[in-house]
């Protein structure tokens, strides 16, 4: 598994949802100056509300999208200790994959699954240290580390 390739994954899909965000910033802001004043005064106020909490939820979102990104080329630029999972780290277990990065969720490389997860995830919690041979459990399920790249 090429852990350069699944980092990629990584930047396209934050930097799609950045775009994605960006675009809705922008439509919001158009929204705004599109917005005139009519008679009924209390609707053009929750509309301006509504549009207004539109833009916060957007700028929020964005916020963690920057910092996934921050996260990423942090990983990109280190060294790696491949003896312990940590941050950056792809962690193979007799259930599946697991990329110690950012909480994106399953991507899909060369046929393969990976669970991209933040280290502040319940299961990233659990991995993190561990080392080759060594289990866990979690919901349930008992896992062995295979290997860490």
């Amino acid at each position: 598994m090429d852990k350069d390739r699944i980092l990629e994954e990584c930047f396209a899909i934050v930097n799609q949802k950045i775009a994605q965000v960006n675009l809705g910033i922008h439509d919001a802001n158009q929204s705004l100056q599109d917005d005139t004043k009519s008679s009924a005064g209390d609707k053009y106020e929750t509309s301006r509300e509504m549009i207004q909490q539109d833009l916060n939820r957007y700028e929020q979102q964005l916020q963690v999208l920057n910092q996934d990104l921050d996260i990423l080329t942090r990983i990109k630029n280190q060294k790696f200790d491949v003896q312990k999972a940590g941050l950056g780290s792809l962690v193979k277990t007799d259930k599946g994959f697991y990329f110690l990065a950012v909480s994106i969720g399953q991507i899909t490389i060369e046929d393969q699954k990976i669970f991209s997860i933040s280290t502040a995830s319940p299961i990233a919690k659990m991995l993190v240290g561990k080392a080759v041979g060594e289990s866990f459990e979690f919901n349930g399920t008992k896992q062995l580390i295979k290997s860490v790249i």
